[in-house]
């Protein structure tokens, strides 16, 4: 359905419109509903600047992530060093070689196992549930390894 629509314009305006109308072989109707149409529509800055908001908030999540799993990580690697250095005893000196055999062989063992997790696209990090975390602090109950 189409309704008529009486305005009034420059003469300068008009003329422009009559010599393209003439040129592109379209009515000056065409031209002016195509103006009105782009001037009613988003523009490109509009478009650019949405694109560019969804952007910054995928960007946003994503640094979310990285904060989290470098908490849960950095959580992860202090407990294991203070429950490592709570529960071994000191060696007797004739014991240190075969400690430092033993430890190469399970230093090994440990970069095999994690070079093999890797390539299967495993992480410790995905087997943590997202809602530990809470609300930016990773809580932890590691009173089992107070000192007595």
């Amino acid at each position: 359905m189409r309704d008529r629509l009486n305005l009034t314009l420059p003469v300068e305006m008009i003329e422009k419109i009559r010599d393209l109308s003439e040129r592109k072989n379209i009515s000056r109707s065409a031209i002016v509903e195509a103006a009105v149409a782009s001037f009613l529509s988003p523009d490109d800055a509009d478009r650019r600047e949405a694109a560019f908001a969804r952007r910054m908030d995928r960007l946003s999540r994503q640094v979310q992530r990285l904060e989290r799993d470098l908490g849960v990580t950095a959580e992860t690697v202090a407990l294991f060093v203070r429950f490592w250095l709570t529960i071994t005893p000191p060696l007797p000196s004739d014991a240190h070689a075969a400690a430092q055999v033993k430890g190469r062989e399970r230093y090994e063992g440990f970069i095999e196992t994690l070079g093999m997790r890797l390539q299967k696209g495993q992480s410790f990090l995905r087997e943590i549930p997202d809602d530990v975390a809470g609300n930016d602090v990773i809580p932890t109950n590691d009173s089992h390894l107070e000192d007595p």
